[in-house]
């Protein structure tokens, strides 16, 4: 109680400055206690944080701890839901696979916490909390020590200076007490002094734990990184196997190879339905339909659901789920890459030459973008076919459909951009309408996948054996029967395409030849209502272009049919251009002092078109004699044999 005294005082005078403070510590001592106090406080904090960045419960048995982590009941939760699935499901297959990467994840992280506890977290609290405590509480002994020296000190040299007798007699007493003290003091002062160099020597050691925490955290995520490139390509192969992909929105390669198809599904599915029952809807691509019949019918396609029966009697919904389709793509059907071409193109003064230009362009287009490009512009032309009734002509046609078809790649609202090109574009597509066969003369099979026809009914034999050539490989589409006669016409003359049905129905091939009169199989939409009688078509007036077009002999080359425009005005017929359509080369050819022909296109013979001959002029005049307009094409009028 009297040495607590003491020191008390002791340090209230060396505070106000009436005793003198012994120093015992150098300066260098003095630095590593300074530092030593900073360590303790950085390390705690870091230990604190680390600690909470564990995800396990620190301290328990790795049993228990494993079933803690938030991995382990994720993984869990994703087998159980991918079992209730089933491997029927995409959902239920992802999440099994997911839940077992997830739960080598948590493997991995709990072996990388306990390797954190046990050489990090531990050495880090042994040095925050007991180590240093130990050499800090040895500097407050020490500080005590030293308190007890200067008290004994001071009253040794009271006890010198004093003249009372009583005070002499304690000099030697007063001492031997400072002797002991400050030799206390010098033991202390070792000892500390030792634990502090000690100290500032393991200061590199104490530095290696952050390093062990990086090293730690980087061995960690490789482990982990392993886990998951060795679940990712099982879990994306499933993912590329399921067949079932969004078509809207997505470019039109990847949804052709996820597929495996080579008419994009919402095209083909639409096309078909529309030539099921819309062919000869009025204002088709033009009247806007219900948002949310339109809405359904496009989920519906995305969804590959073959349940599109309400959908046939709606021909808008399914005419604007087309257009949506196309202005969805990610790449306009045209191609940004070929966007300038096709003006350019566009901007030829001559129509023939600009035909020409067209089809050169045409044929730049990539191979998935053309065959379904080729596609939709041979069912826009049989669309234009029925214009005296639908009212979608050529110009409507590309009207409506030409800015979902190009637009520039450029930043801008689709409305702004449909704005800025949709007259250039009209005067693209429309040519390309009008004139389909010179541009796409191979056949077209409208039910390329097959997914819309079933021929469950054989077809009426033909009374008339009188078919006329057959394309190879041509399972009896609608172009592979542009020679067969109509039995409901009244010239019973040749026309290059066959009419269409009342109904708005038309020659779908179902996987076998149609006969002569019409007859085809029953299409999906037709056997869900049973058995229906074909309407016979109202007559028509055939073209004379067209009837001297297809009374050509299987052997002779094939030359550009003339496809009318058929306007309500009852305009001029318009011809298409004089060059013929792309086809192998013939045996001769006449040269002609003309634009080079696009590739792989032959220069044009001389026909009548090219010629501009007087039969081309003869029909008005033998119409007005009441004469068959036959003659106009009959081989022995003189005509001809001037041309030799």
């Amino acid at each position: 109680m009297k040495k607590q005294f003491n020191r008390m005082r002791q340090l209230a005078n060396q505070t106000v400055g009436r005793a003198e403070k012994t120093e015992v510590l150098s300066d260098d001592l003095l630095q590593i206690e300074k530092r030593m106090e900073l360590v303790r406080l950085v390390s705690h904090n870091a230990h604190k944080r680390l600690v909470s960045c564990l995800q396990g419960l620190p301290g328990t048995d790795s049993e228990k701890r494993h079933k803690k982590l938030p991995l382990t009941t994720l993984s869990q939760v994703m087998q159980e839901g991918g079992s209730q699935l089933g491997d029927e499901s995409m959902i239920g297959k992802m999440m099994d696979a997911c839940g077992e990467a997830e739960g080598r994840l948590a493997a991995e992280l709990l072996q990388h916490e306990v390797l954190l506890e046990r050489d990090i977290l531990e050495p880090l609290n042994q040095l925050a909390e007991v180590d240093i405590p130990n050499i800090l509480k040895q500097r407050k002994q020490l500080a005590k020590l030293v308190l007890d020296y200067d008290s004994a000190k001071a009253r040794w040299y009271q006890a010198i200076k004093s003249n009372n007798p009583a005070m002499a007699a304690k000099v030697d007493p007063l001492k031997d007490e400072m002797d002991e003290a400050l030799n206390k003091v010098e033991i202390c002062k070792d000892q500390l002094s030792a634990d502090m160099y000690n100290f500032a020597s393991k200061e590199g050691e104490y530095a290696r734990y952050y390093v062990l925490l990086l090293e730690a955290q980087a061995d960690f995520h490789r482990r982990s990184l392993a886990v998951l490139e060795a679940a990712i390509p099982t879990i994306q192969m499933q993912q590329d196997s399921w067949m079932e992909q969004p078509a809207f929105g997505t470019a039109l390669e990847e949804h052709l190879k996820k597929s495996n198809r080579e008419i994009a599904l919402p095209l083909e599915a639409c096309v078909m339905m529309l030539l099921e029952t819309g062919m000869k809807e009025e204002g088709l691509f033009r009247i806007a339909a219900g948002a949310s019949k339109l809405k359904k019918l496009k989920a519906a396609l995305d969804c590959s659901t073959s349940q599109l029966e309400e959908f046939y009697s709606d021909p808008h919904a399914v005419a604007g789920a087309l257009k949506s389709y196309l202005r969805e793509l990610p790449e306009p059907l045209m191609t940004f890459d070929l966007y300038d071409e096709w003006i350019q193109a566009s901007n030829v003064s001559d129509s023939d030459k600009r035909l020409q230009a067209l089809w050169v362009t045409c044929d730049h287009l990539p191979k998935a973008h053309k065959t379904n490009f080729k596609y939709l512009v041979k069912f826009l032309a049989r669309l234009a076919q029925d214009s005296d009734t639908n009212k979608m002509t050529p110009s409507n046609i590309a009207i409506v459909l030409g800015p979902n078809l190009l637009w520039p790649k450029t930043e801008g609202t689709l409305a702004e951009m449909a704005a800025a090109t949709s007259v250039a574009v009209v005067a693209i597509i429309e040519p390309i309408i009008q004139h389909a066969d010179w541009f796409f003369p191979e056949d077209v099979e409208f039910n390329v996948s097959g997914m819309f026809a079933l021929d469950t009914h054989p077809p009426t034999p033909d009374p008339e054996p009188n078919l006329e050539r057959k394309r190879p490989g041509s399972q009896g589409g609608h172009e592979g029967d542009i020679h067969t006669p109509r039995k409901d016409s009244p010239a019973r003359e040749l026309i290059s395409t066959p009419p269409s049905q009342r109904n708005g129905s038309i020659h779908l091939t179902t996987g076998r030849a149609q006969s002569q009169d019409g007859t085809r199989g029953p299409s999906p939409h037709m056997m869900r209502r049973g058995t229906k009688k074909q309407a016979p078509a109202p007559p028509k007036q055939a073209s004379p272009f067209a009837s001297q077009s297809n009374n050509q002999t299987p052997g002779s080359p094939h030359h550009p049919s003339v496809t009318p425009r058929r306007n309500p005005s009852k305009e001029a017929l318009i011809t298409s251009p004089s060059h013929p359509p792309p086809q192998p080369p013939l045996s001769h050819h006449i040269p002609v002092e003309s634009e080079p022909s696009p590739p792989r296109t032959p220069t044009p013979p001389i026909t009548l078109l090219t010629m501009n001959h007087p039969c081309t002029s003869m029909v008005p005049c033998l119409a007005l004699l009441g004469l068959p307009q036959s003659l106009a094409h009959d081989p022995a009028c003189p005509l001809h044999h001037s041309l030799g």
